[in-house]
């Protein structure tokens, strides 16, 4: 009985003080009767190895211990699923950012990409430091809440005629296409007036000028705010998504995306003019300004990419997804 005395002082030690002595008692009897019954199979009193099978598939003391004990969770079954959505959207904000402008200074500056690993040695470590310092800031505050609701049961407490209607991804809201309609609206207005010369500012001695090249985006612009104006009237219409309108709004925003990335590398900028300001010291204006947007490219490129996969590309793959339901439902 060495091994079981044994055993039963291991188990006792992570037992509530309280409850030691009969969860104790209770475990002793329950082993004792299955050494019983197995000495009755085998005939003979059991040996040391034996006994140590026994107590194998019983179970570590630890493990044992913990049946007897309430179950607790630095964060339960209750608060898990939404801390695992914020815990992947924490990760996805702090490392996608970073990871497109390192892609990006590596791809479009020749200096960054010249200094690329020394640049990444640098940051790699505040990297990191700032995953885990925001995962341990979202860990401990669901901790406090799974330990509030431990106590008052307040997550518990819900009325399922408070739960948000059934979402249509094909339903445009008349607001939205009312909002969108008078803002393009208020752009053509402003387009056609204020912006439609390469002297886009002449007041009070200050004068600032495009290059000749600026017509082309006067006009390509203009464009994709008309077609924007007619696709707002047509959804304010039809206030439902489909693969044709879907496949228009993705093709208008990659045209917007491109020209402004466009006119990032064109130098747009030819002149600046303004009282008592030296035409040379106009001239490091223009270049210092025309150089620091150029510099911003891969983050203009990079923004634009993200707006394009989120809005249209996500809209479109919902319009087919819903067809291809719709085309089966009929089919059935």
């Amino acid at each position: 009985m060495d091994l079981l005395d044994r055993y039963i002082q291991a188990v006792r030690f992570w037992l509530p003080r309280s409850q030691q002595d009969d969860i104790s008692a209770e475990l002793a009897e329950d082993i004792r009767s299955q050494m019983e019954e197995q000495e009755a199979k085998l005939g003979h009193k059991l040996n040391e190895a034996e006994v140590e099978t026994i107590l194998k598939r019983h179970g570590r003391p630890m493990l044992v211990a913990n049946r007897y004990q309430p179950q607790q969770y630095l964060i339960g079954p209750v608060l898990f699923p939404l801390y695992r959505f914020v815990v992947i959207i924490v990760v996805l904000c702090c490392s996608v950012p970073r990871i497109f402008t390192w892609v990006g200074l590596a791809i479009f500056s020749p200096s960054s990409r010249s200094h690329f690993g020394a640049m990444m040695a640098s940051v790699w470590g505040t990297f990191w430091v700032a995953i885990f310092s925001a995962l341990g800031i979202v860990t401990v505050i669901f901790a406090i809440v799974e330990r509030l609701n431990s106590k008052s049961h307040f997550l518990e407490n819900w009325d399922p005629r408070k739960l948000p209607p059934v979402r249509n991804h094909r339903l445009i809201p008349r607001i939205n296409s009312t909002i969108d309609l008078a803002a393009h609206l208020i752009f053509v207005t402003w387009w056609t007036t204020d912006m439609w010369s390469t002297t886009i500012f002449n007041r009070g001695g200050v004068r600032i000028v495009f290059a000749p090249v600026w017509k082309y985006f006067l006009w390509a612009f203009l464009l994709i705010a008309i077609a924007n104006i007619f696709l707002a009237i047509a959804n304010l219409v039809r206030p439902y998504w489909n693969w044709l309108r879907a496949s228009l709004q993705l093709a208008l925003t990659i045209a917007a995306s491109a020209a402004f990335c466009w006119i990032c590398k064109l130098n747009i900028l030819a002149q600046v003019a303004a009282p008592n300001l030296a035409p040379s010291r106009a001239a490091e204006i223009v270049n210092a300004i025309n150089s620091n947007v150029s510099h911003s490219f891969p983050f203009v490129v990079i923004a634009c990419v993200l707006i394009v996969a989120l809005s249209g590309v996500g809209r479109l793959i919902r319009c087919r997804s819903s067809r291809r339901s719709m085309v089966e439902h009929l089919a059935a």
